[in-house]
């Protein structure tokens, strides 16, 4: 059930991925998540028009490392714009580019970006051609439809491997749903039934059973894992039964490596708000969290760490 998947080529060690999460997948975050058995992770979506014009603060999402393999997911509507991405510098050093066309907030979607694409399949199948005559391996996350009235899955997911898309990655609900409610395992498994590449499920997976519960469910060849990796990221080690190291030497080292690459006030800043999602559930975790946020230096933090976790 959990084993290697081969995306074009490219073997990645295990079937069980990270997400790309807006504001989070940052580098170390997303070593963080390699290290406790993430077969692969993606960046947060990344605006090829950001990319386009040098913005820096766009071109920090895509710090990386030697890890492989390793994924970055791109956002936008214009081919030939998505096209000079995927064949630029930045993107590079990525083994796999993913093409947004699943998020669901209104200043992308009012853009004609993300979701608003499925919507829009004759120019979703020219992004994605456009961007595989880059040569990078191409993948695209989707949703199952914009509305309940109309899931859109399995027609989708053939525009996609017609395109060129090499693998294709499956949220089950759809956009007016955001991220409320079940799963639709069924329109999962349609689109698995529907295409000869890789389909990874992505939706309600916060443990080792909910894992093995929507790969029997949808035939997918992976899972995604999102919100949980935030709460949780030992969930990579359940799913891999090995033992993590304490949540202490954990959020330590993510802190220092945040430290080292993005300064003071970043780290200081991002690291409390991930405390804050690793204590959810934890005795006095309201008290903590409102010690955590009062704290003004990275030093601060280390040493509450160092006592709460």
């Amino acid at each position: 059930m959990f084993a290697p998947v081969n995306i074009s080529g490219l073997v990645c060690p295990n079937n069980v991925f990270l997400a790309p999460l807006a504001g989070y997948t940052n580098y170390p975050f997303r070593e963080l998540c390699r290290r406790l058995g993430a077969g692969l992770t993606f960046t947060e979506m990344v605006s090829c028009k950001g990319l386009l014009y040098g913005n820096e603060e766009t071109k920090k999402l895509l710090v990386h490392g030697e890890e492989s393999p390793k994924a970055a997911q791109i956002f936008g509507c214009d081919p030939q714009i998505m096209r000079a991405a995927c064949e630029g510098e930045e993107l590079a050093p990525f083994d796999l580019i993913d093409i947004n066309m699943g998020c669901p907030m209104p200043k992308v979607v009012k853009n004609g970006e993300g979701s608003a694409l499925m919507e829009n399949p004759t120019l979703a199948e020219k992004v994605i051609s456009e961007c595989v005559k880059s040569g990078k391996r191409i993948s695209v996350k989707f949703r199952t439809g914009v509305t309940e009235e109309k899931k859109i899955t399995a027609e989708f997911a053939r525009l996609c491997e017609g395109a060129g898309a090499c693998m294709i990655t499956v949220h089950g609900r759809t956009r007016e749903k955001v991220y409320a409610g079940a799963p639709d395992y069924a329109e999962i498994a349609a689109a698995k039934n529907a295409v000869s590449i890789p389909v990874i499920a992505n939706g309600g997976v916060w443990s080792k059973s909910d894992a093995e519960k929507t790969l029997a469910k949808t035939g997918a060849d992976g899972v995604m894992i999102a919100r949980a990796a935030m709460y949780r990221p030992q969930v990579f080690a359940d799913i891999a039964s090995t033992e993590p190291p304490p949540m202490k030497e954990l959020f330590l080292r993510q802190l220092s490596e945040t430290l080292a690459l993005y300064g003071e006030r970043f780290a200081c800043v991002f690291m409390r708000k991930m405390a804050a999602f690793y204590l959810k559930g934890k005795p006095q975790a309201a008290e903590n969290k409102r010690r955590l946020f009062s704290a003004q230096t990275t030093e601060e933090v280390a040493l509450l760490a160092e006592e709460i976790f």
